[in-house]
């Protein structure tokens, strides 16, 4: 049984075999040569990691074809790096299926009914994976990493700042977030600089995980005291969304959160805590979360509209959603009708109920079944699952050696954990502000690794 779980998660002698095997993993370093004799290119890595963070101090505040661009700029320059690379770069369970899961969209945008359509889908979805692949290298670098991540944070910082803001002056709805019939219609739900609260509850929930981690990383009371700023803002933030998805992804959050730092630190606590620490801890939070649910009537009406079913508008317009969704996968249910918002615009619409027009699925998962089938359904789970895994075993690694980037590793597994169960109800992250942030943490996790390189001797 063990044994089959580790070739389902991609063992460290499969991936020494594929990288023996491949192709397309030699053409790393053939123009080595050039790079020796080129001055620039002794700050590759500090030009790589201001290319990643300008990704995400840009994201939030600038248009979808300018965000493209920086991410046609990493893609350029991550080829440039990976054809002259002095080393060949550090292979991972995570690279090896995501390298799957771009050949399954490829597939399917070849054979898509609508494949200009597709087209763009996969080019945009490329252009996420490069991202990831160039950060996972660049984040090997304890520096750089943490200067990417504090780059994401400080940006968080002006962004949760602004919602806050939003929520104590009154800012214009631009759209029926509430459902009209409540009595929360005329409620203030904020958004910041995304336009949509439940975009901006997604883009909280790495910023949360990451600020936690750095209250334990960063070095200095000025700098803890920041970190514990931006808890407290981009806590604050999300639950001003009034967005019940991130509200219940942010609870998986601090659930993760407290188990992965419970096994982080169990060994050094007293025999006592060790017993009762998660029982009172988590009793605690389920005690004070009662008291919140009956007496704070915003939070218990909407939480209690998640159980309405089509009473709820929200509620009602997904379900339909999902039907004629359901009616796609049906028609195509192996290899879906290809990538990208745009083919699922042009397909939609001959099975839609004429009164409910989409742009997604409204469920990551469902959206996946849409575009990719069963096959892309499959090797997107097998990805999430086999990224946890690896994480969990590199955080038992590090945590034998009491290397403190492991907590950047903790916050971002439970990241992952919650921008994932977050995924059921909406769809949110398929917008760059937020996909980007997903494989973010999927490069965090994949730049923790054993020796995976290639072994040229081994030849």
């Amino acid at each position: 049984m063990k044994s089959a779980w580790f070739t389902i998660m991609l063992s460290k002698p499969h991936i020494l075999q594929w990288q023996k095997s491949s192709y397309l993993y030699r053409l790393v370093g053939w123009l080595s040569n050039w790079r020796q004799g080129s001055w620039l290119w002794q700050w590759s890595e500090a030009i790589a990691a201001c290319l990643i963070s300008l990704v995400f101090l840009f994201a939030p505040f600038v248009s979808t074809s300018l965000i493209g661009v920086l991410l046609i700029a990493v893609a350029a320059y991550w080829v440039l790096n990976t054809v002259s690379s002095k080393e060949k770069i550090a292979t991972t369970p995570v690279h090896i299926l995501v390298f799957l899961y771009w050949c399954v969209a490829t597939v399917a945008t070849a054979f898509s009914p609508v494949k200009s359509a597709a087209l763009n889908g996969w080019v945009t979805l490329t252009l996420y994976l490069v991202l990831f692949a160039l950060a996972a290298e660049i984040l090997r670098s304890p520096k750089l990493c943490n200067w990417i991540i504090t780059s994401f944070l400080l940006t968080s910082l002006l962004v949760s700042a602004y919602g806050v803001r939003q929520e104590f002056f009154g800012v214009q709805q631009l759209a029926t977030w509430n459902d009209p019939k409540s009595a929360l219609a005329n409620d203030t739900r904020v958004y910041s600089y995304l336009g949509n609260p439940n975009l901006l509850g997604g883009y909280l929930l790495a910023a949360i995980a990451l600020s936690v981690a750095a209250v334990f990383i960063w070095r200095g009371w000025i700098q803890k005291t920041l970190a514990t700023i931006m808890v407290m803002m981009n806590s604050a933030c999300l639950y001003f969304t009034d967005s019940r998805g991130a509200w219940l992804a942010m609870a998986v959050l601090i659930g993760a959160l407290l188990l992965l730092f419970y096994f982080w630190w169990q060994k050094y606590l007293p025999r006592f805590w060790q017993v009762w620490l998660l029982p009172l801890v988590f009793g605690s939070l389920g005690g004070m979360f009662i008291v919140a649910f009956i007496s704070v009537e915003p939070l218990r009406i909407r939480l209690l509209s998640i159980f309405a079913g089509r009473e709820n508008s929200s509620n009602n317009f997904r379900i339909n959603v999902w039907e004629a969704c359901f009616k796609i996968i049906r028609d195509y249910p192996l290899i879906g009708i290809g990538p990208g918002n745009d083919a699922f615009n042009q397909i939609y619409p001959r099975y839609m109920n004429s009164r409910y027009p989409a742009l997604s699925a409204y469920s990551v998962y469902l959206e996946h079944l849409v575009e990719m089938g069963y096959i892309g359904f499959s090797c997107f789970v097998w990805l999430i699952v086999a990224t946890i895994n690896h994480g969990v075993r590199q955080l038992i690694r590090l945590r034998q050696s009491r290397n403190k980037q492991g907590i950047y590793l903790i916050a971002a597994i439970a990241a992952t954990v919650s921008l994932g169960f977050h995924g059921f109800v909406d769809t949110v992250w398929y917008r760059p502000q937020i996909n980007t942030i997903w494989w973010l943490m999927l490069a965090i996790i994949a730049s923790f690794y054993d020796d995976y390189r290639f072994d040229s001797s081994s030849n």
